[in-house]
């Protein structure tokens, strides 16, 4: 019989092999003092969101690229990507257990959830985006535009109007490594799904391998990472209508170097970026104000490739780590849906 959609909130899907995977920890610790020294202010303005009696905690490991975050709130449990392991993975809140949610996944990547508390996910190696349904099936929400394929869907949001808006570089499709080597047959566009026509449509197709993107809080701007300038950079557009992109500019350039790559954002519209470069002193998180000034660090010992708040109250940060992954508790809250 189908699961129904409190089973498939704190159980998982009929279709998921729940093998407990327990995690060797790894060199790294926690630091044993308050306030945590690896949480940084770079500017005052950030100092109103740490915690002195927070520290960064490393909550699983042993993962080749863990990616993707996505928190569900009804089942206390946080779902990611591990890429090249062509597996999706859960951490559970209230025992702190590591599991497989999903083998294979399609090279998965980015993961959200729609208004409907439904899991959205981008596939590298099928080159769609899917959403799991309460019961565990999966639907198929695009896999291709114009008659030809997606490269590989990397990133994904999902609109208050239930529209879906996701990036589409070509990293799933340069090797072996994360899907499989294919030629690209569309430029590198990001598009927004209709939920009333289901059909794709392109809103932008003027960056250079869009990458991570997320909406500003009253979803008036989307801001896209662009994976291929030197230094990246983050552009931003306004929302008109909920469906058109104007006015690009851009918000944060990486000047040091760093690469950012997905982020989200806080209820005052704060971009929370993951970052790094594999560099000491560039690996973790920065945190720029919504008028791109950077105002906070959090230091981690591996390159952050992407975030998502979470728990109870949408405050407890989540970073993937390269291999590992990471929480934080911040006086802030993320937006609804981020």
């Amino acid at each position: 019989m189908p699961m129904n959609r409190r089973e498939f909130l704190t159980a998982g899907s009929a279709l998921t092999a729940l093998a407990a995977l327990p995690r060797a920890a790894a060199q790294w610790q926690p630091s044993p003092r308050y306030p945590d020294p690896l949480v940084r202010a770079i500017d005052p303005s950030f100092s109103k969101y740490m915690l002195g009696l927070a520290k960064v905690e490393k909550i699983a490991s042993g993962m080749r690229w863990a990616e993707g975050p996505a928190w569900f709130g009804d089942g206390r449990y946080l779902l990611w990507s591990d890429i090249p392991n062509n597996r999706i993975m859960r951490w559970d809140e209230e025992t702190g257990s590591v599991n497989v949610f999903r083998k294979p996944s399609n090279y998965a990547n980015g993961n959200t959830r729609d208004r409907q508390g439904r899991l959205l996910t981008c596939e590298h190696d099928t080159r769609r985006v899917t959403r799991t349904e309460y019961d565990g099936t999966i639907t198929v929400i695009a896999d291709h535009f114009d008659g030809k394929p997606f490269n590989s869907p990397n990133d994904i949001v999902c609109k208050s109007d239930g529209s879906i808006w996701f990036t589409d570089p070509p990293f799933g499709i340069l090797g072996f490594y994360e899907g499989h080597a294919a030629t690209p047959e569309l430029p590198t566009n990001v598009y927004r799904w209709d939920p009333a026509t289901k059909q794709v449509a392109v809103v932008t197709g003027d960056i250079n391998r869009p990458n991570g993107l997320a909406f500003s809080p009253d979803e008036s701007k989307l801001y896209i990472v662009e994976a291929n300038s030197n230094p990246r950079v983050i552009r931003a557009y306004d929302v008109e209508g909920g469906t058109r992109l104007t006015n690009k500019r851009t918000l944060i350039t990486a000047d040091d170097n760093g690469t950012p790559d997905g982020f989200r954002v806080d209820v005052d519209g704060n971009l929370w970026c993951g970052w790094g470069m594999g560099v000491e002193g560039l690996d973790g998180v920065t945190v720029f104000n919504p008028a791109g000034k950077r105002i906070g660090r959090i230091d981690l010992p591996e390159r952050c490739p992407n975030l998502c708040f979470g728990g109870t109250n949408r405050n407890r940060l989540f970073m993937c780590g390269s291999t590992s992954v990471y929480s934080l508790f911040v006086n802030t809250q993320g937006v609804a849906g981020g």
